[in-house]
């Protein structure tokens, strides 16, 4: 029995992938989402929001959202325009030909799961984090990976940023808007970052900088009390106090699916504007929105935004195929 052909497929789901999906089902074009699987490390349903406590920064929410609530609703929107959401993780894309081919569990038949004749792809990015132990569950709990989003919480707090790239520093000069102090973190003697980014880092009476250590373990019961750290030269393990430790490692995008078929730049963002439309990739039919394709922006608004874009995009390079 062939493959039924959808109109759209949305692959990841996400601020940007359920807005896709919104949209998508409001111009009757009845999308398929396949969101991923709760046991995935990467691109699990709901994106990196099912991760974070307190939202504050979205419009519409005056008193702040958890997260995953607002995910939550985010998906019953979709869901009630028509949407079919499936808790299925995709292991192989085809873009070849068309109606492009997509796999879910074996990668390895001959026939694809499901056929599209337009892909939207929204399988978000993943902070990289530092390994050390109750990290990912400590986040929102006193460990961030994003200061835009958490900064707030920590107003007079001392805090630490780990890392010494532009991000870390980028991160370290916005938390001083808030902090009382803001420690950073680095492995070598020096920084990685740009020199004007040092300069300002170093000018900052708030920001000190603790060289040649790591973060090597965390404390605390259900939030954040404080760290010890680890000097590379020595070995030696001293405690740090702070109620906040944000992790500014860099970014890992969602994007080993699509290698040798999705255009990319060299760290794994998909290349966007490359057709008609600011979301479409080098593959006609094939759109981009979100953390997959954004590492400047990186808040739920903008992949919300561009999800919409997405949406509308392959609305309208549908309509010229037909």
């Amino acid at each position: 029995m062939s493959t039924a052909i959808h109109k759209v497929v949305i692959i990841g789901s996400g601020p940007a992938g359920l807005t896709a999906a919104v949209y998508a089902a409001r111009a009757n074009l009845s999308p398929l989402l396949l969101e991923g699987e709760p046991s995935s490390t990467s691109d699990q349903p709901g994106g990196q929001l099912m991760l974070t406590t307190d939202v504050e920064n979205y419009p519409g929410f005056p008193e702040g959202i958890m997260g995953p609530d607002l995910m939550g609703r985010f998906r019953e929107q979709a869901i009630r325009f028509g949407t079919d959401v499936r808790t299925e993780k995709v292991s192989r894309v085809d873009f070849s030909n068309r109606p492009f081919g997509i796999w879910v569990d074996d990668p390895t038949t001959a026939e694809p799961t499901y056929r599209a004749e337009s892909i939207i792809v929204s399988t978000g990015a993943q902070s990289l984090l530092l390994g050390v132990d109750r990290e990912a569950e400590l986040i929102g709990h006193g460990v961030s990976t994003c200061a835009t989003c958490d900064g707030f919480f920590f107003r007079e707090h001392d805090i630490a940023v780990a890392g010494g790239g532009d991000s870390a520093l980028e991160e370290a000069l916005f938390l001083t808007k808030f902090a009382r102090s803001v420690t950073v973190i680095h492995r070598r003697d020096e920084l990685r970052a740009s020199k004007i980014m040092q300069d300002r880092a170093f000018a900052n009476d708030k920001i000190r900088f603790l060289w040649n250590h790591v973060v090597h373990s965390l404390e605390g019961g259900t939030s954040l009390t404080g760290i010890n750290v680890r000097d590379v030269k020595t070995d030696a393990v001293t405690p740090l106090a702070v109620t906040g430790l944000f992790v500014a490692i860099g970014h890992k995008p969602n994007t080993d699916l699509f290698k040798g078929q999705l255009e990319m730049e060299d760290s794994g963002y998909l290349l966007t504007g490359l057709g008609k439309g600011a979301t479409s990739t080098n593959i006609e039919g094939v759109f981009a929105c979100g953390d997959v394709q954004d590492h400047v922006y990186r808040q739920a608004i903008t992949a919300a935004g561009s999800g919409c874009m997405a949406a509308i995009d392959a609305e309208r390079w549908l309509e010229a195929q037909h």
